[in-house]
């Protein structure tokens, strides 16, 4: 697919003008504008409104020194970032991610695919995303504890339940998110639903740390059985060992695949009997170790330096969950001669957009980031729901309440594609379904 349109060509030269250097965005933009060719050409009103030029630019870009103390009494300075980037169908929602290649252009590309992403919810959450440049690995508890209270110490006043509620991402976890909703509230004196990823005792939802993993695993299976598959006796590539990844090896196991691989930022794992995934959850979330120790436990399994090489292990189905643009081209072609048929995004765009074109040109099935990893911010919404109600849901409602929104994530992506001209493409589905409900929401408003 090429971005042919003349009116959305325009916008896409305003974005990379506007915004320089900030190459993530310009693709992440670059792919909505792609899909949304058939939408403006049906329906001039999406070009006469200006709702494309308005959706594109953030609400609000806020940058803020986050300084702290270390062990050693030294003042260590870091950079806070929160963009909230749109608020048409309710308050922005999106995670904080803790990692020295944050920057203001990652944080936007991650708050411009918020958007659509919790659109696709059906649950009323605006789209917004925020961290910092800090790098929680080798730190102290107490480093991390100070660094998190400075860091909400700013944020703090931009944030509410009603305004703006962030939660985790790659490196905030439950322990991050406890340090700053305390502060938040030793700050402002109320107890709110302003975080989401709490603690069970606090106000945490029962499925959150998995609903992301799981989410990936519904929405893939709905995908799967629309083209008469399914995971049962299938074999299954994982990358990453955080969060995402641990519970879609649980979820995708449980529906009868076999994951035979998964990697760390320092290299990766294959294990041909299936990955121990016991031994990874203490590795990664006791130990917290790198993966190579996995030979610890399994010393036929076989332990490879860099993470490039893990997609050309033979697999059915591919799920990456480690980073953005994790497979490139060359990858892509690597799954595809090895018999891949399906990839489906547990991490933000986790393809170039080189390796899409190979998905497509190979007819693979292909699940984008915004629709398949949606579970995690659609738990975090139904998070909000139960502080806001006061109320706590078992793990068994919140499972059927995530597996029927994936469910209808999937149909919508699929419904549109259809009706587009574009059967079968769920990334352009799926970026059509996330802006009508936003768009229309946004004229309405008049803003």
């Amino acid at each position: 697919m090429e971005l042919t349109n003349e009116y959305l060509l325009g916008i896409q030269k305003k974005v990379e003008q506007k915004n320089p250097a900030e190459v993530e965005f310009h693709q992440a933009a670059k792919e909505v504008l792609m899909s949304l060719q058939p939408v403006v050409e049906k329906d001039p009103k999406y070009i006469e409104s200006g709702v494309i030029e308005r959706i594109i630019e953030p609400e609000r870009q806020i940058m803020f020194r986050v300084p702290w103390v270390d062990d050693s009494g030294k003042i260590q300075v870091n950079r806070g970032f929160r963009v909230q980037f749109n608020s048409a169908i309710g308050p922005y929602k999106g995670g904080l991610r803790f990692h020295p290649t944050v920057n203001l252009g990652v944080i936007k590309f991650l708050g411009f695919e918020q958007i659509f992403k919790n659109s696709l919810t059906t649950l009323p959450m605006g789209g917004g995303k925020g961290g910092s440049d800090f790098d929680p690995k080798g730190k102290s508890e107490g480093e991390i504890m100070r660094f998190c209270q400075s860091f909400m110490t700013e944020l703090y006043r931009h944030i509410g339940p009603d305004t703006d509620v962030p939660a985790g991402d790659i490196n905030v976890g439950g322990r991050e998110i406890g340090y700053m909703f305390g502060q938040y509230k030793r700050i402002t004196n109320t107890f709110a639903g302003v975080l989401t990823g709490k603690g069970l005792t606090f106000g945490g939802s029962l499925a959150r740390t998995e609903a992301t993993g799981y989410g990936l695993c519904y929405f893939t299976e709905n995908m799967l059985q629309a083209n008469g598959k399914s995971f049962k006796g299938q074999t299954v590539v994982i990358s990453g060992s955080g969060n995402v990844a641990i519970y879609a090896h649980q979820k995708a196991t449980e529906l009868g695949a076999k994951v035979v691989a998964m990697c760390d930022s320092n290299g990766y794992v294959y294990d041909k009997n299936g990955i121990d995934l016991a031994a990874i959850k203490q590795i990664k979330e006791v130990e917290r170790k790198r993966i190579k120790e996995y030979l610890n436990y399994h010393p036929d399994a076989e332990y490879h330096e860099g993470c490039k090489g893990i997609w050309t292990i033979p697999c059915d189905i591919a799920l990456p969950s480690a980073t953005q643009n994790e497979i490139d081209e060359e990858s892509a072609k690597a799954l595809a001669a090895n018999g891949c048929y399906c990839v489906s995004e547990g991490s933000n765009m986790s393809s170039t957009p080189e390796a899409i074109e190979v998905y497509f040109a190979n007819k693979m099935l292909y699940g984008p980031a915004k629709a398949a990893n949606a579970g995690g911010v659609a738990v975090s919404g139904l998070e909000m729901s139960q502080n806001s109600e006061r109320l706590s849901w078992t793990f068994e409602e919140v499972d059927n309440k995530l597996k029927a929104i994936m469910k209808d994530i999937f149909e919508n992506c699929d419904e549109k594609s259809k009706a587009y001209g574009m059967p079968g493409n769920y990334m352009a589905g799926a970026n059509i379904a996330g802006f009508l409900k936003v768009a229309d929401a946004m004229i309405a408003q008049g803003n």
